[in-house]
């Protein structure tokens, strides 16, 4: 039987998938899923994924028990307990904690793709672990990019590329977009961060004068948790 790993390079592509026909991995590597994979790893007990601000703000009227975060254009939502730097989502923050998230690209993404088999979330962060399991996966795949406003970025294709890097003598047929992907991360492979630092985002990033932010983002296997997306929350697979 024939297995696809397939790469979806914006969120503006997903309609020409049925989505419904594989296992999506999110990948919005500045910084959201990068922050999710984190805070999940600290102890959250379960991360809730929402399109709009609107909507997190109403989980005000829901009770004490949820830490709002939310992001646009790469700054904090006035207002809100906090965005999606990494460094938000420690330990002492998040453990035990539900938190409701926002964020421009990411969540979009999510939110377009829940009719998946199953949503799971990955970052380099929690790239060995996420690979591992996906290679005892037995369906199709599909790598969605959040991208940047619905347009390509180079860092979430990369990530993909990198995630086909370890599954591609697995058995699968790879797109266009998944063969391009990977032939992206072999011209970055060598330096990632170096060549991750041209791209748009990042340069965003710096202007805000977070670029710990980025170098966090890169680090790889800091995390072994792979958030799955059950119901409206992401927690961790077990």
């Amino acid at each position: 039987m024939t297995k696809n790993l397939y790469v979806c390079l914006t969120p503006a592509l997903i309609p020409l998938y049925k989505v419904e026909d594989y296992t999506v991995v999110i990948i919005d590597i500045f910084r959201a899923t990068s922050s999710i994979c984190y805070g999940i790893e600290n102890g959250a007990e379960a991360i809730i994924p929402v399109s709009e601000v609107e909507e997190c703000a109403a989980y005000r009227e829901k009770g004490t028990g949820y830490l709002l975060a939310a992001e646009r254009n790469g700054e904090v939502v006035a207002g809100f307990d906090f965005g999606n730097s990494p460094f938000s989502y420690t330990p002492e923050k998040v453990a035990g904690k539900t938190v409701v998230l926002t964020t421009t690209n990411g969540t979009h993404a999510l939110h377009l793709s829940r009719s998946a088999k199953q949503v799971l979330i990955g970052s380099f962060l929690n790239i060995t672990s996420l690979c591992n399991y996906l290679k005892k996966h037995e369906g199709n795949i599909l790598l969605v990019c959040a991208g940047w406003q619905n347009n390509f970025n180079l860092e979430d294709t990369l990530f993909a590329g990198a995630v086909i890097e370890q599954l591609k003598h697995s058995g699968y047929t790879l797109d266009d977009p998944a063969i391009a992907a990977n032939d992206l991360f072999q011209i970055g492979k060598n330096d990632i961060s170096k060549y991750l630092g041209k791209t748009s985002h990042g340069e965003r990033l710096k202007k805000l004068g977070i670029e710990k932010d980025i170098a966090f983002c890169l680090q790889v296997d800091l995390t072994t948790a792979i958030p799955v997306l059950q119901g409206e929350k992401l927690v961790k697979l077990i």
